[in-house]
């Protein structure tokens, strides 16, 4: 990553010198010829754009880059200044110790609390972004959980992490947990009504009772913990043949592992499909850990941390969806992945697994 120069705030902004100034190193200048900004994503947490160069000097550079930006609508931008923080934390300071497959990072700044940043970063193409809503296959999710292991197992009980300043989503101490488990609850409300008729009474309920269960839950926590993605759905996967890799780490956090486990297939398996092959997928994922040099953690403790996780997928789903920009896309988003996640609750017993 170059030295600092000036945050770009508009696509216009991206100009041939700006890039060649983040591209360019000591000794080793980069001419850029042209660039062409266009627009990429849904733009729902930030602006994405494709960053495509041409270079004067023949570098041995890529020919397109992807370059996120604050979102250009103030109250989004307002919003989730917090999670610009966090990903470029993670870029900054946890992207060398993991092992996790992400995207080259070339240049990362911030300033103003957040309010500006840059994030530029290798364009994955051909790889296609995951789709939430249709949801994957097992050989997709086999690509998942074993890419997974490789941000747990680095960071697996290092107390760095705890105190780490880049996290968005980990809570501290019992006020603090409660506190969250009071917003949870009123997440709840906020989308069963928000949501309507997409969500059938049986997952409302479920999700009323989870988000009840929300200060246990994490009160009661076992002491096992890891670095956690946070949000690790397939919108935020990149797929590529035997490839995938990880984007959008806003949502960093601290917490038990099998949260990020659970929160990936309870929302991106259909149910039938998951519980043919969960005990697969988890067994396959703890393998991949121990691989990293975690031990002292066995496939049946791994299987019980995978049945707590669960409640991830409501809590998220429910704070993303009563706190977010409404869209219709988004709204039949969040009412599949509580869809999916709200049955996988019911037939693992995680309600009842929590209460004893």
């Amino acid at each position: 990553m170059s030295a600092p120069t000036a945050i770009p705030r508009y696509p216009s902004d991206v100009t041939e010198s700006w890039l060649a100034g983040i591209l360019s190193r000591p000794g080793a200048p980069v001419e850029v010829e042209s660039v062409e900004v266009t627009p990429v994503g849904t733009g729902q947490t930030g602006a994405t754009f494709r960053v495509a160069a041409t270079y004067a000097n023949g570098a041995d550079l890529p020919a397109s880059f992807i370059l996120k930006l604050p979102a250009g609508d103030d109250a989004v931008r307002d919003r989730v200044t917090l999670g610009y923080r966090s990903e470029c934390a993670f870029y900054q300071s946890v992207a060398d110790v993991v092992t996790i497959p992400i995207p080259q990072c070339y240049h990362v700044d911030i300033a103003d609390e957040g309010a500006s940043y840059a994030l530029l970063l290798a364009d994955q193409a051909p790889a296609v972004q995951g789709d939430q809503i249709a949801g994957c296959g097992v050989p997709e999710a086999r690509l998942a959980v074993r890419a997974l292991a490789g941000l747990h197992g680095p960071t697996w009980c290092d107390q760095r992490w705890q105190e780490f300043p880049g996290l968005a989503m980990s809570v501290i101490g019992e006020d603090a947990i409660r506190g969250l488990g009071d917003i949870s609850k009123m997440a709840a409300g906020i989308t069963v009504e928000k949501l309507g008729t997409r969500l059938n009474a049986e997952d409302a309920e479920t999700l009323v009772a989870a988000m009840d269960l929300v200060t246990p839950w994490l009160l009661n926590a076992p002491d096992r913990f890891a670095l956690l993605h946070g949000d690790y759905r397939l919108d935020n996967l990149l797929f590529d043949g035997q490839r995938v890799s990880v984007v959008d780490w806003q949502t960093l956090g601290v917490g038990l592992a099998g949260r990020d486990l659970a929160y990936f297939t309870g929302t991106s398996l259909e149910p039938e499909l998951r519980a043919a092959s969960e005990k697969d997928l988890v067994a396959e994922y703890h393998r991949a850990l121990l691989a990293t040099g975690v031990s002292d953690y066995d496939e049946a403790t791994c299987w019980q941390d995978y049945l707590l996780g669960m409640i991830q997928v409501p809590m998220i789903s429910a704070l993303g969806c009563a706190f977010s920009v409404e869209t219709e896309r988004g709204d039949d988003m969040m009412a599949t992945m509580l869809r999916r996640g709200c049955a996988a609750i019911r037939e693992l017993g995680t309600l009842e697994l929590i209460t004893r």
